[in-house]
This record gives C-alpha cells, structure tokens and sequence, in this order.
C-alpha cells in the first residue's frame, strides 16, 4: 500500500502535467501514479445513477486505492474551463454514492475517503493576469466539489498558467517544485508513522494557491 496516491488525468504521456505527477511521485518515496490513460474502462456513466455499471477490474483497483491512500494528488489540465474527459469519467465511474460518499439523515454530503491531505496541481495556458477575469472554474470542481466532497480534508492548490508560452527556465522551476513538495509530502508522511515532528519547511516551499 502506497501512502500517496498520484493521479494523473492527461491523456498523452508526453506532457507536462504528466512529468509533474512523475517528478511527485518519484521524489516522495512512497506514492503509486495512476495515470488514467493507462485503465481499461469505459468514461460514460450511461445510465446516470438510475442503474449501476459494473466496475471494471481497473476502476476496482483504483477505488480501493483511492480508500487505502493518506494523501491524494490529482495533476490536470484546464481544458474549456474544465478537466479533460478521462478524468472526469474517472471520477463519474469510481466516486460512487455509499462508497465515496453519502448523504446524512439531515442531507448533508459525508465525505468516505480517509485520506487526511490532498493537493491539485492545475495547468493551463491562461496567463497568469487573466485567471481573475476568466476564473478558473475547474479548482472550484476538482479541489472543492470532488476531493474535499469525498473527504479529503485539506486540499492545496498549486497552479501552473502561462504554460503554453512558458519558458524552459519557468518550467524547469515547475518540475523543480513538483519533485520538492514530493520529498516534503513524503517526509511529512516518514515523520508522522515514526512519531517524530518534521523539520521547518524552508520559506521557498511555503505552499501556496499560486505556481
């Protein structure tokens, strides 16, 4: 069982969301990539939830490490405002009422995830002076009506704009801070199972909402 769990929803491999998620990965020491592009599943909740679909032995695997992970870190694109299609059917198909999430007698949503931290790393080429203007409807989604809906009870931020005119130096820096938050994460993780404290975070890797 991996203490993080990294998801990927990019389709092509090749791309920068996707090296991020690697880089995390890599440098957290403990953490299992889903990458979404590599399930056998099928994206469409087709009967919408009058009717169950059965799970794809891919999607049963990804559930049950959605439930054994301590922390979930899901790296995206902004596509039209939104998630690309595979992500999104990801979370049509595996995040299911009474299994990731309920309802209280009072009608209240009770998240079922146990996992205590969550992080979003969005990347869109929107420039950085327009995200206040054009809003970026896609956080709102994934971080607030998703992860922390499910039950992630801390969710953060981390935001890549500008991508498409990015300069290497800049992206360069992106994977530099995706690989830092990784050994971060993960020592924090080290430090809680042997009962010790970790160390001060340096103020470069202050987290923020912002890349």
């Amino acid at each position: 069982m991996s203490t993080a769990l990294v998801i990927d929803g990019h389709p092509d491999a090749r791309s920068l969301t996707a090296e991020l998620a690697r880089r995390y990965a890599a440098a957290h020491g403990d953490a299992r990539v889903l990458a979404l592009r590599d399930l056998d599943f099928d994206p469409s909740l087709r009967y919408g939830y009058r009717e169950r679909m059965t799970l794809e032995p891919d999607l049963v695997d990804a559930k049950q490490a959605l439930h054994e992970a301590e922390t979930i870190v899901v790296f995206t694109p902004l596509w039209w405002g939104s998630v690309p299609a595979i992500l999104k059917g990801f979370f049509d198909r595996a995040l299911l009422p009474q299994q990731e999430y309920r309802y209280t007698r009072l009608g209240l949503p009770e998240g079922l995830l146990d996992a205590s931290s969550g992080r979003l790393f969005l990347l869109a080429d929107t420039p950085w002076y327009l995200a206040p203007f054009t809003g970026l409807p896609a956080q709102t989604h994934v971080a607030r009506g998703t992860m922390r809906f499910c039950g992630i009870r801390s969710v953060r931020t981390h935001r890549m704009l500008g991508v498409k005119d990015a300069t290497p130096a800049r992206i360069s820096a992106w994977l530099d801070r995706a690989s830092a938050l990784g050994r971060r994460d993960g020592a924090r993780t080290a430090a809680r199972a042997q009962g010790t404290i970790p160390a001060m975070t340096p103020p470069a890797l202050a987290e923020s909402t912002a890349s």
